[in-house]
C-alpha cells in the first residue's frame, strides 16, 4: 500500500446499512480461556456439519478461523480456496499472502487479528457461495463474532459485506464509510484476490484502512507500503 501523510479529517460517521443488526452482542464478554473453550467446541461442530451436501462432497476439511481470540480487528472473507481447504487455515494462498501484507501495513501481525470466512467449506471450483450456503453458515460466523466482540470488522469482498450487513449493495457503494454490526464498526473493502487482478484498486483499500486506523488512534502515515 502506498505510504502517504495523513491529512486532517473530521471524525468518520457511523452509518447503518438497510437492515443492519443494531442489537448489542448477546453473549457476555468472555475471558481468553473461555473464548478458546467456546471455539474448541465450535470447531468440532463445524467439522461435522453436513448442511450443504455439495460443499461436503467437495471439501478436504473445514476451515474455522485463526488468530487472536481477543482482537480489536477481525478480517472477514468469503470462503476457503484450494490452499485453505488443504491446510485448514484461512487466507494462505496468493490472496492470503497479500492479506498478510495488508495486515502488516497496518503494523499488525496475523496473530494480532482474527481471520475467518463466511463459509467454512470450499465451494466447488471456488465459485461464489450460494445464498442457502451463506444462510447455513450464518449461525457459525455470527457466533464467532458474538464470542470475539471485536471493535472493528473488515469485510474483504462483497460476499462477507453483504452477508454481515444483510444488504445487496456493492463494495463500491459500501466502502469509504463505517457501518455497524452489533456495536462493531464495519469497514467494507475489496478482496485481495480482486487486488491481484486489479492492482490499481490497492489505493482504495489503503484509504479504507487509513479510515479505520485513524479511528483506532493509529497514525496511518507510519504504515509500511504493500
Amino acid at each position: 500500500m502506498p505510504k502517504k501523510a495523513a491529512a486532517a479529517v473530521s471524525p468518520v460517521p457511523v452509518v447503518s446499512g438497510p437492515s443492519v443488526k443494531s442489537l448489542p452482542f448477546s453473549s457476555p464478554c468472555l475471558s481468553s480461556d473461555e473464548r478458546l473453550d467456546v471455539f474448541a467446541k465450535m470447531r468440532k461442530e463445524v467439522a461435522s456439519c453436513i448442511a450443504c451436501q455439495a460443499l461436503v462432497r467437495n471439501r478436504t476439511q473445514t476451515v474455522f478461523g485463526i488468530g487472536s481470540v481477543t482482537p480489536r480487528v477481525v478480517f472477514f472473507g468469503e470462503a476457503p480456496g484450494a490452499d485453505e481447504d488443504k491446510q485448514g487455515v484461512p487466507f494462505v494462498g496468493r490472496a492470503g499472502q497479500l492479506l498478510t501484507k495488508i495486515i502488516e501495513a497496518c503494523t499488525f501481525q496475523r496473530d494480532d487479528v482474527y481471520i475467518l470466512n463466511v463459509l467454512k467449506c470450499r465451494p466447488p471450483d471456488n465459485r461464489v457461495p450460494e445464498p442457502d450456503e451463506v444462510n447455513n453458515c450464518r449461525h457459525y460466523f455470527e457466533r464467532q463474532f458474538d464470542t470475539l466482540q471485536p471493535e472493528y470488522i473488515v469485510c474483504v469482498g462483497a460476499t462477507p459485506a453483504q452477508a454481515l450487513l444483510e444488504t445487496t449493495l456493492s463494495i463500491g457503494k459500501l466502502r469509504g464509510k463505517f457501518h455497524s454490526y452489533r456495536g462493531s464498526k464495519v469497514v467494507c473493502t475489496y478482496h485481495p484476490a480482486y487486488l491481484l487482478r486489479n492492482p490499481d484498486a490497492k489505493k482504495f483499500v489503503w484509504e479504507d484502512l487509513q479510515m479505520m486506523l485513524r479511528d483506532m488512534g493509529i497514525d496511518p502515515a507510519a504504515k509500511r507500503s504493500t
